[in-house]
């Protein structure tokens, strides 16, 4: 039987003093691919934090790859595209290629050393992302979107088993917010790969992911997006109209009274 990629049991979390989630119990199998939803403040990104080891459970358990992600030392299993890249310095002169391949660093061992039998990695993920072409360029030149790619590249070049990205399209345009959302469901499809995407793009990610998790401090719904849509709990919630949009499991019926 496979270990849960992510698995959490009665997790509670405060934050000097204020309880920030409630009760959360869910777990994620390898190739899920999961819309983490809600309300600001609802406790999205501090949930991943705790996934990725920054923060300890006040109470419950949580598990990554089945241990705590406080022991946990296979870090190049998982790759991280935060909200805001907040250590990036967009005048450092270093070329796309070269940002990318700081991904790989997790895979190494001292000394850590990108060498030329790395190029394969490197090749690949910036095709996954369509950005090979603009490989040599400083990441200075690029615009937001394309940064985003390259970041994504990075996050995707050591071959993780599971991908966490925390709004990674609020600086695409539309067009390229489409192929980026068709590059990860490839990932998701082709490779396996498990993700999890905080969003508040409710009316696009039913498109994508396989499950949701909607979050306001304590689970309000997790479970398949066919099974959101046929709940009567969640047409109360949200109203069957919004329920349908954020489905997409209706698309093009007439005649229903539905999306």
């Amino acid at each position: 039987m496979s270990i849960d990629i992510v698995s959490a049991e009665n997790l509670h979390f405060q934050y000097n003093a204020t309880e920030v989630l409630t009760d959360l119990s869910f777990s994620l199998k390898k190739g899920d691919y999961l819309g983490l939803v809600g309300p600001n403040g609802s406790g999205k990104t501090t949930l991943i934090r705790l996934i990725l080891g920054f923060f300890t459970p006040t109470r419950g358990t949580l598990t990554l790859f089945g241990q705590t992600p406080s022991r946990f030392s296979d870090w190049h299993r998982v790759g991280y595209l935060p909200q805001r890249i907040v250590d990036f310095n967009p005048h450092f002169p270093a070329t796309v290629k070269e940002v990318v391949a700081l991904g790989l660093l997790s895979r190494k061992q001292f000394p850590k050393r990108i060498g030329r039998s790395d190029n394969r990695y490197i090749d690949q993920a910036l095709d996954l992302v369509d950005i090979g072409n603009i490989r040599n360029k400083l990441i200075g030149e690029l615009s937001g979107g394309q940064q985003q790619r390259v970041f994504l590249a990075k996050a995707m070049v050591g071959e993780p088993d599971i991908l966490i990205l925390d709004e990674p399209t609020t600086a695409l345009d539309p067009d390229t917010r489409e192929r980026f959302f068709n590059t990860l469901k490839a990932l998701n499809r082709d490779k396996g790969v498990t993700i999890i995407m905080i969003t508040h793009d409710t009316g696009t990610i039913g498109k994508y992911a396989s499950k949701m998790l909607y979050l306001d401090k304590r689970i309000i719904f997790y479970g398949t997006f066919e099974d959101f849509c046929m709940s009567q709990g969640m047409a109360t919630y949200f109203g069957e109209f919004s329920q349908h949009l954020i489905c997409h499991r209706h698309d093009g019926e007439t005649g229903s009274g539905r999306i």
